[in-house]
């Protein structure tokens, strides 16, 4: 990497310098932008589709989404529609599936209702299936891994407050409880930290970053807050991109060994350009929905892109590869809003 770079303030400089070395060190030269869900760039669309579980249906109603990021999901009826859907994704090319829905008050998902259909599911279709568990106790974790899930993607806040007031859960045990479930499960944990989740504002991201820090989780996603019009948030502004770009450095110093990426809920503007330079600086491994201007970043710092329509979670395959990724990068992805 270059010594110099002027999106960096030089206050960051040595962080991300040791951030850099961290990521090629230890995760190579490589790095993979996904193209998720039901996303597309170009002549290439994503083939990891979103599914709800309880259609637009979200008792918990976060501040931040309102039900509002179940919308471009796939609604499931029940199990038996569930397993149809699935089927006919898998006749169609998918990989594999990403499991979601809202919650109840307690911050729970119906998966009680689901475990015969994921198995059916993944004997049938052999996908690769991860779920968004919401906050899922012992038990819970346990039947998903038996029934053929292997990824678990958890939201996870670092304060009381934020877990609280924006999702309405009863305090921050909660998530930590959940954290310990799926790790005893051996699902794959996979952590999602949104920057910037308290009405815009840097609150306990980095206090997120060392509760996920006592266990082992398989990736690392940070995504950054949308404002969505409907919702509580709907007029903040999102952090900017040096203080999203700084929670990454320090993600990679403090977890070197997991590899990161940068969600595609993040804006999709100027300053969402700079995140992804600044991300790439930063030592992620992963980016999903990806700019010319990130290609070309990469390239510039002498990164090999690859390219795989799955969500970001997913560790590279060359079966999951996107096979005209020179059709792809720089041109416009449609719909510009999913759920990561």
């Amino acid at each position: 990497m270059v010594a110099k770079e002027d999106l960096i303030p030089p206050e960051d400089r040595d962080l991300f310098k040791e951030a850099w070395n961290i990521s090629r060190t230890i995760h190579g030269e490589s790095i993979t932008f996904y193209l998720p869900g039901m996303v597309r760039i170009g002549r290439e669309r994503g083939r990891y589709p979103a599914v709800s579980i309880t259609g637009k249906r979200c008792e918990l109603m976060c501040e931040h989404c309102r039900g509002l990021l179940l919308e471009p999901m796939i609604p499931s009826w029940g199990p038996e529609d569930l397993i149809k859907k699935c089927l006919r994704l898998s006749r169609s090319g998918a990989h594999g599936i990403l499991l979601s829905g809202g919650s109840d008050p307690a911050g729970k998902l119906p998966w009680g209702r689901y475990y015969r259909a994921i198995a059916e599911i993944k004997e049938q279709t052999g996908f690769h299936i991860s779920v968004h568990t919401g906050f899922p106790d012992q038990e819970t974790c346990d039947e998903l891994r038996k029934a053929g899930v292997e990824q678990a993607l958890i939201d996870v806040m670092g304060d009381s407050e934020t877990s609280t007031r924006v999702y309405h859960l009863q305090g921050l045990k909660q998530v930590v409880g959940a954290l310990e479930s799926i790790s005893r499960s051996g699902l794959g944990l996979v952590p999602h930290i949104v920057a910037g989740l308290y009405y815009g504002k840097m609150r306990a991201e980095h206090e997120a970053l060392k509760i996920i820090s006592h266990y082992k989780p398989s990736a690392l996603v940070v995504v950054v807050l949308t404002p969505l019009q409907g919702t509580p948030m709907a007029h903040v502004s999102p952090p900017h991109p040096v203080d999203v770009a700084r929670l990454i450095a320090s993600a990679r110093v403090l977890l070197p060994d997991t590899p990161i990426s940068l969600g595609c809920e993040r804006p999709r503007n100027y300053q969402g350009t700079i995140l992804e330079k600044l991300a790439i600086m930063a030592g992620v491994n992963r980016m999903a929905v990806w700019s010319e201007e990130a290609v070309e970043k990469a390239r510039s710092l002498g990164l090999k892109p690859r390219f795989q329509s799955t969500c970001c979670s997913v560790k590279f395959r060359d079966s999951f590869c996107v096979q005209n990724d020179k059709a792809s990068p720089g041109q416009t992805p449609l719909p510009a809003r999913s759920r990561y």
